[in-house]
């Protein structure tokens, strides 16, 4: 007999936990609905030579490629060879890594029936071949929102996506939140001004500097002033200077901004001023949009990949709990679909990747209402004779707006109470013939440990209001 168990590096929910889980996905896509994005989903596999645009690079090096057991057999029967007589391609089809590439294909494919600004969200599982550790998953969901524009996008949009942040984690209610704001101009901008031009050797400053939590500030200032950088001691105090800068309020990220600009002096770039530009833009249009001051603050030390990212950035992170790590990441870029299209098509936008944050969230105890089910009512049958009742009941109540479930067998009442208190199901109603006779149904609140009298006609709308007064209660 084989023994049952799940591959390493995915999750899977008891119905409780998945209850909770699907409840998170029902808050995300409400929210990004409210704010006008449209839904797009792709297949979970593209063709290869689409998915694999770039050659290189540690996420394209996880990916897991499809081939079915069919076309294996006739390979090998028929001795096929891929093209140029080879026998070493790659199989045709390969499993999505994340939404970013699969937006790209699919906005270049469809750009002349697409209407822009394009405004999608997509909610879907990807697959990385991730080495397996706790809390890292080869299956995991992505929740994406993008804006792409056609030849150019407004830096707009850029408030919006925080906008869109700040109303997801705040209906999902698992604690203060800050999204952490910077800019990829404004970075470049300062590299430039400490003498650190090449694109390239920012990308690796930056990567040193992305170090200070883990090894300290005396850990990178030794590497950037040693022989493998050879940056200035004073350039290198000035960086690190630089990416410790964390704003306290609104005005306050404002005038961080300008001292910035004030440091260079004469000396600021092009890029040091169009990057101060739209991160002062920015913070002004995210305050217009009503997002609070505390949901918000300048983080220098934010890159989001030098390779990718050319504008705003974005990280957000609870409050209370920081190991957790960023919870939503993401920005703006210059141009999405190169590789598919000559249109130039930039776009800002965030994920959110739900599996792992999920995951977290329970090992630290901040998931509400895995308690719950998701059934609100069960019709407990006391004697086979009144299944038909016990039916019409349930029909009535489902009818009402109450999830509901019938006890299809008829079994001792605390063998049916134990039953629903273990799946998680508030209220049990009771008919027995005396209630039946005076038009009445019992009910027992398993929650509040009451029970109680209604009229069988009344049923559906008092358990209505006895779920949202529970409901206002918990402020959901």
């Amino acid at each position: 007999m084989i023994r049952p168990r799940t591959p390493p590096g995915v999750m899977e929910l008891l119905p409780r936990e998945q209850i909770a889980f699907q409840r998170m996905l029902d808050v995300i896509r409400r929210n990004y609905e409210r704010f006008g994005f449209l839904p797009v989903e792709t297949p979970v596999f593209e063709l290869s030579d689409v998915l694999l645009t770039k050659s290189g690079g540690e996420t394209e090096r996880q990916v897991y490629f499809v081939q079915s057991t069919g076309a294996l057999a006739n390979a090998a029967a028929d001795g096929e060879k891929g093209d140029g007589g080879s026998t070493a391609t790659l199989p045709e089809l390969a499993l999505r890594f994340d939404l970013t590439v699969p937006l790209a294909r699919y906005v270049a494919e469809h750009e002349h029936e697409l209407s822009f600004p394009f405004r999608r969200y997509q909610m879907q599982r990807v697959y990385r071949g991730e080495r397996a550790q706790r809390g890292r998953f080869r299956e995991f969901y992505q929740c994406d929102i993008d804006v792409i524009g056609k030849d150019a996008l407004n830096i707009r949009y850029d408030a919006e996506v925080m906008a869109v942040i700040h109303a997801v984690f705040s209906e999902l209610g698992i604690g203060a939140f800050k999204v952490q704001l910077n800019n990829r101009k404004l970075m470049r901008g300062f590299f430039e001004a400490q003498g650190v031009t090449d694109p390239q050797k920012q990308a690796l400053v930056l990567r040193e500097v992305d170090k200070i939590d883990k090894r300290g500030a005396d850990y990178v200032r030794e590497t950037l002033a040693g022989p493998d950088f050879g940056l200035p001691v004073a350039a290198v105090e000035r960086i690190l200077a630089f990416v410790e800068v964390r704003s306290a309020s609104h005005e306050d990220a404002l005038d961080q901004i300008g001292q910035v600009l004030a440091q260079a002096g004469d000396q600021a770039s092009e890029t040091l001023r169009a990057g101060a530009g739209e991160l002062r833009e920015v913070l002004e249009l995210v305050k217009a949009l009503g997002v609070p001051e505390s949901a918000y603050c300048l983080n220098f030390s934010i890159a989001r990949g030098l390779d990718y990212y050319t504008g705003t950035v974005y990280e957000t992170q609870l409050v209370d709990h920081p190991g957790i790590g960023s919870i939503c990441s993401g920005g703006r870029y210059e141009d999405l679909a190169s590789h598919y299209t000559k249109s130039k098509l930039p776009g800002v936008g965030i994920s959110i990747g739900l599996t792992r944050l999920f995951w977290q969230l329970r090992e630290a105890g901040l998931v509400e209402g895995i308690a719950e089910s998701s059934v609100q009512a069960m019709v407990a049958l006391m004697d086979e004779a009144q299944l038909p009742e016990a039916l019409d009941i349930a029909r009535h109540l489902r009818a009402g707006g109450i999830n509901t479930e019938v006890q299809m067998e008829a079994r001792k009442v605390g063998k049916q109470f134990q039953y629903a208190s273990r799946a998680g199901i508030r209220f049990v109603v009771l008919a027995g013939d005396d209630e039946l006779a005076r038009g009445v149904v019992a009910v027992k609140d398993l929650v509040r440990e009451q029970q109680f009298e209604v009229a069988r006609s009344e049923l559906a709308g008092t358990l209505r209001v006895e779920l949202e007064q529970t409901r206002a209660l918990a402020g959901r």
